[in-house]
């Protein structure tokens, strides 16, 4: 049974820093593409950063050099660290594994507020 358990959601004043950790278990990790999605209340699902196996990311225009995603495949975890945080980037984040199949954990809170 594949498994996405995220962690490292919170509240953060504007400007701070979180990292995201998402834990895969029950699949083969490090061939796969691994993304972070996030759902504001009232908003569309909205991809935030992807990496493949291969190590090759991508970002939404929004939060392009303020977030990094990386992975440790001997850990089969996926990060994506944010900083200069803004308040519209509150959200619940997801941690996705794309195999063809998607795959979703339960999701964090990260709230931005002062």
């Amino acid at each position: 049974q594949v498994q996405l358990v995220e962690s490292g959601g919170g509240l953060v004043q504007p400007g701070g820093s979180l990292r995201l950790s998402c834990v895969v278990s029950g699949s083969i990790f490090s061939i796969y593409t691994m993304g972070w999605y996030r759902q504001a209340p009232g908003k569309q699902r909205e991809l935030v950063a992807r990496i493949t196996g291969g190590g090759g990311t991508n970002y939404a225009d929004s939060v392009k050099g303020r977030f990094t995603i990386s992975r440790d495949n001997a850990k089969n975890t996926v990060y994506l660290q944010m900083n200069s945080l803004k308040p519209e980037d509150t959200a619940i984040y997801y941690c996705n594994l794309d195999r063809g199949y998607n795959y979703w954990g339960q999701g964090t809170q990260v709230t931005v507020s002062s």
